[in-house]
């Protein structure tokens, strides 16, 4: 996979995915997460993740639903977590391929694009 900057991967779709391709090495996922803010490798390096810290309850679950509903747009679909009342974690794979694709890198840059209300650092 070539190394896509994020503004170039949150212009692509992604790509219907029905299984028999290969996953990414672990290696080209490393370079293509050096393009993405904050996300990391999770699961042996099959998955990518992210979490951010809402302002409150309601930010988090409208954070939710607006990747809920890019993620139905992209027919991708993350896993996605509420912990702590307020931290929104989620995580992305290629279920069909049981590990990385370019589809995943695609999700996560059009996730970094939501408005998103953040808990304020304490100083």
């Amino acid at each position: 996979m070539k190394v896509l900057t994020s503004a170039e991967l949150a212009k692509k779709k992604c790509l219907p995915c029905e299984g028999g391709g290969l996953a990414l090495w672990p290696q080209e996922a490393k370079r293509q997460l050096t393009k993405l803010d904050g996300w990391s490798l999770g699961a042996a390096g099959l998955r990518i993740r992210k979490t951010w810290s809402c302002k409150d309850f309601l930010a988090a679950i409208k954070f939710f639903n607006a990747i809920a509903k890019v993620a139905e747009k992209e027919d991708h679909h993350p896993d996605l977590h509420l912990t702590s009342y307020r931290q929104v974690e989620v995580e992305i794979y290629t279920h069909a391929v049981g590990g990385l694709s370019e589809n995943d890198f695609i999700l996560a840059a059009k996730i970094d694009k939501l408005p998103v209300e953040l808990q304020k650092k304490k100083k």
